[in-house]
């Protein structure tokens, strides 16, 4: 539109000139006098009016994120203290509700929300190398005492499984919970729904995994032979949610494939320089706000930018992918419990902003995933 407009005012500043010359006299020097005022007021419109489209586009994406948790007055002040200030560590959870578009996505007819994925995202201080610690599913943990999504008092609960958790109390208590069985403060909360996640692959044009097993999982519809693959949105959202064509069946083997394809689409947003042209930066941001539950602090477009500015020093590239250490419940062989000493010691270094020692980053439990 700024285009236009000084195309418009370069046509009226050549119209008195072809004139042949009969303005020189008389009153040409008022009308050249006033073409200044005429130029500011033409090239401001041409400012507000684009100033208005981009304002325009920040509201779309501004009202596509959704907030769903104040962790501050949710959570109060029974909290781990924070020990590296400068750190940042984010609970990501992928969640699975049946509802809507989702209940189309495959896994059967499942009542409630279910929270297929959580990784804690560790961001040390200056940057750098950040670690993501995926927390299975399927772990048996201690759920501190939560408000129940029905309103009421939820007590605190043993052997209770993971994912649960979410389904029973929503996001604050999910927090709370990895909170008290980690010791780490969680600065942040983001929760990616699977309709959206499904959408922003599509809109990027897939992403490229490569595997050294075949997997043939009837209850996800995903049949991949060994090899190098380009997943769309559908095919990439079985490749992250199957387990029963993996490994031993159980939610080990789908944690191995979740952070392979999280390294991948990072991969291919690099590789498509999708950042470095507007046109696709904000088709992929529509996408991946669309997607978007975040804490409160996190819940506009502004808060979102300003907190990627303060972590712009990480490196994709780099970046450490764990599960934490889990061994097969003794009652229960088809549930884990955290692995001890060594998920104390992963814990301890992501609350001290430390090296994770190589003790701490192998699981007993290991599941027999078949990622590429």
């Amino acid at each position: 539109m700024a285009q236009s407009a000084r195309e418009h005012a370069a046509e009226e500043q050549a119209a008195p000139a072809g004139n042949g010359g009969a303005e020189a006299a008389g009153p040409a020097p008022r009308r050249r006098r006033r073409w200044p005022k005429v130029v500011g007021l033409v090239a401001g419109v041409a400012v507000l009016a684009g100033a208005g489209t981009a304002y325009g586009l920040y509201r779309h994406l501004d009202s596509n994120i959704h907030t769903g948790v104040d962790l501050g007055r949710e959570l109060g002040t029974d909290r781990p203290a924070k020990v590296a200030a400068a750190a940042r560590d984010v609970l990501v959870l992928g969640s699975d509700s049946r509802a809507g578009g989702n209940q189309d996505l495959g896994g059967g007819n499942v009542g409630g929300a279910r929270s297929d994925t959580a990784m804690v995202v560790h961001i040390p201080a200056g940057g750098g190398r950040a670690t993501v610690v995926s927390i299975p599913r399927d772990t048996l943990v201690t759920r501190p005492s939560c408000t129940g999504r029905n309103g009421a008092a939820l007590p605190a609960a043993k052997r209770v499984m993971f994912n649960s958790v979410y389904s029973l109390a929503g996001p604050a208590c999910v927090v709370k919970t990895v909170e008290k069985m980690s010791g780490v403060r969680m600065d942040h909360y983001v929760e990616i729904d699977f309709v959206g996640f499904k959408d922003l692959v599509d809109t990027i044009g897939g992403v490229t995994v490569r595997t050294t097993n075949a997997i043939d999982d009837r209850h996800s519809g995903l049949h991949l032979a060994p090899g190098t693959h380009r997943l769309d949105g559908t095919q990439a959202l079985a490749f992250v949610r199957t387990r029963h064509g993996v490994g031993d069946g159980s939610d080990l083997g789908r944690i191995g494939l979740q952070q392979q394809f999280m390294t991948a689409l990072v991969a291919e947003v690099k590789k498509q320089d999708l950042l470095g042209s507007p046109v696709k930066s904000y088709k992929m941001a529509d996408a991946a706000t669309k997607l978007l539950t975040t804490d409160s602090d996190l819940g506009s477009l502004t808060a979102l930018a300003e907190f990627g500015r303060s972590v712009k020093g990480v490196d994709p590239d780099t970046m450490e992918t764990l599960m934490l250490p889990v061994r097969y419940d003794r009652i229960d062989p088809n549930r884990v419990v955290a692995a001890e000493p060594q998920a104390s010691a992963l814990w301890k270094a992501i609350r001290e902003d430390s090296p994770v020692p190589e003790s701490a980053k192998h699981s007993p439990a290991a599941g027999g995933g078949v990622s590429g």
